[in-house]
Formats: structure tokens, C-alpha cells, sequence
């Protein structure tokens, strides 16, 4: 059974969504193909493609933000590396069953239509991992 499919993204905290889409969009020479704030989180998003993969860009809306959090203790930079899997919570179960903490115990909605949960840093090497799961349209109805 495959656990991990693939890097779904890479996400990096900025200070100005607008100003870190305009540099992204420099070196990546495509523009964001979406935009989306995740209210409950108190972040914004923007995304672009790469190849296969995903850049996530993620400004805080809320002081109280994680992202927030992240910014004040370490600046600008890579955030976290998310991960697809097909079956969340069985990569969350066998994870736990490996020893690893989460950061919530239960998945939460996240940007691009995915069901997310993070592994928590002290866990992996100071790297805050994510773990995707694309929601099925479907399954919403």
C-alpha cells in the first residue's frame, strides 16, 4: 500500500500575500491560479503550480494565527512540505502508531479543496508536515 503519494506543495509564510505573489510570479513565470482565504485558520492563500507540485503562499489575516506565530518567531521562509495520501485518516492512525504527535487530533478543511492534518515538528526534525487529502466532490452532495 502507498502511503505517500507525492509533494502535494510546499508552503511559505509571508508578510504581503500581494508583494510574495508578484516575486512568485517573476520566478516561476506563471501568475497564481488561485486565491483563497481559510477564515478558520486566519490565513490567505495563494497557489502556483509546479510541474506536478503546488507552491503555497500563506499571509496571516489574524495576529493570532499560527502563520502569524511563525512569522514573528521566524521570518519569512518554507512553512511546511504537504504530502497527498488518499486515505487520511489511516496515514494519521499508522503515523501514531510510528510515534508521531499531531498538531490536532482531528483533520481539519483546508485550502484547494483539500481535508488536512499536521504532523507536529518536534516529531520531524523541526519540518512541520502536512497530509492531504483531496476532497471528493461527490462525497460533499
Amino acid at each position: 500500500m502507498k502511503h505517500l503519494q507525492k509533494i502535494e506543495h510546499i508552503g511559505i509564510a509571508i508578510r504581503d500575500l500581494q508583494k510574495g505573489n508578484t516575486l512568485y510570479s517573476k520566478i516561476l513565470g506563471v501568475p497564481a491560479y488561485k486565491e483563497e482565504e481559510v477564515t478558520s485558520e486566519h490565513v490567505k492563500t495563494s497557489f502556483f503550480k509546479v510541474g506536478e507540485s503546488k507552491i503555497e503562499l500563506l499571509a496571516s489575516t489574524h495576529e493570532t494565527s499560527a502563520i502569524a506565530k511563525f512569522l514573528k518567531k521566524r521570518g519569512e521562509g518554507i512553512h511546511h512540505i504537504a504530502f497527498a495520501v488518499d486515505h487520511l485518516e489511516s496515514e494519521i492512525s499508522r503515523l501514531k502508531a510510528e510515534g508521531f504527535t499531531f498538531v490536532s487530533e482531528t483533520p481539519k478543511l483546508g485550502a484547494d479543496n483539500k481535508r488536512v492534518a499536521f504532523v507536529h515538528p518536534k516529531d520531524c526534525s523541526g519540518v512541520l508536515i502536512e497530509l492531504c487529502e483531496e476532497i471528493n466532490e461527490s462525497a460533499q452532495k
